[in-house]
């Protein structure tokens, strides 16, 4: 899969949840499908949960948080 079409499944929406970035305009907030992952959950476990969630999707989380690590300069993160 290209890329380019991945990060496609990212939608920032001020009217969806709050203007996170979600999936494909979905109520799933990118923060919550890489908290499943990092939590050991397995990609079938979480696609098993949410059925309206695609392996594609899994994969363009990951894809938006590389991207993201992608700046110049982080002086500290904040949980």
């Amino acid at each position: 899969m290209i890329y380019e079409n991945l990060i496609d499944r990212i939608t920032i929406d001020p009217e969806v949840c709050h203007g996170k970035p979600c999936i494909r305009g979905l109520r799933y907030p990118v923060e919550t499908i890489l908290e499943l992952l990092a939590s050991g959950m397995t990609n079938e476990e979480i696609l098993e949960d949410y059925e309206d969630l695609e392996l594609a999707d899994l994969q363009a989380s990951i894809l938006f948080a590389a991207k993201l690590t992608k700046v110049k300069n982080i002086s500290k993160l904040v949980a």
